[in-house]
């Protein structure tokens, strides 16, 4: 489903946040990436996402060559992707289901079953109380819990994630590695970028380390 080869990422300046990367992440695998900070693991989820495009090498993602493309292509590319970021990247004029609601409006479904699949979802995440709240109402985890909310909400083919359960509580961080699992188990491909040893030991998989850029050791 994805293929790195020989994959570097050259930022102006010259900082290389990717070196010579090559990884292959299988159709329904769970791999979590690991590493210390700035060691490329967000770099390399924004490469798979289309946010950013290799410097040097190839990389395909379910049959695309992302170098190649087109900007008018990636859209329907992440269609199919759920995409949770540190940053968040919420939109502070809508609220949360509002927010929740946006991926299955962008793709045209219909809007009753959009906001019916949003409730549930907002729900699953213990925010359904919240839903008419704007983002600036919220607390740090709670704004984390409707970006979390927001990629599972179309029931993505592709899970990205970069720390998703940093900014939560151990309650909460082991619900949503629960909901994680269940989408695991449904043939979902999870890479999961964290500093978290729980929620590596709770779902398994494999583990990719990364070291400046480079990737270090690759463990089933």
């Amino acid at each position: 489903m994805i293929e790195f080869s020989q994959v570097t990422k050259r930022y102006p300046g010259g900082h290389e946040a990717l070196t010579g990367v090559s990884l292959i992440i299988e159709k329904g695998e769970l791999v979590f990436l690991t590493g210390h900070s700035g060691a490329g693991k967000s770099t390399l989820l924004k490469l798979i996402a289309s946010i950013e495009r290799p410097t040097s090498g190839v990389l395909s993602v379910s049959g695309q060559n992302i170098n190649r493309l087109s900007h008018r292509a990636v859209p329907y590319l992440r269609r199919n992707i759920g995409l949770i970021f540190q940053d968040h990247k919420l939109l502070f004029d809508r609220n949360v289901i509002e927010n929740v609601v946006l991926p299955l409006d962008i793709a045209g479904l219909d809007r009753r079953e959009s906001l019916k699949r949003a409730r549930a979802v907002i729900d699953k995440v213990g925010l359904l109380n919240r839903e008419k709240a704007h983002p600036v109402s919220l607390s740090g985890g709670e704004q984390q819990r409707v970006c979390i909310a927001r990629a599972l909400v179309n029931r993505p083919a592709l899970l990205l994630a970069d720390e998703p359960t940093g900014n939560l509580d151990a309650g909460y961080a082991a619900d949503i590695m629960a909901m994680f699992r269940d989408f695991y188990l449904v043939g979902t491909t999870l890479l999961i970028a964290t500093h978290d040893d729980r929620a590596i030991a709770a779902l398994g998989g494999r583990i990719v380390h990364l070291d400046h850029g480079k990737v270090e050791e690759v463990q089933a």
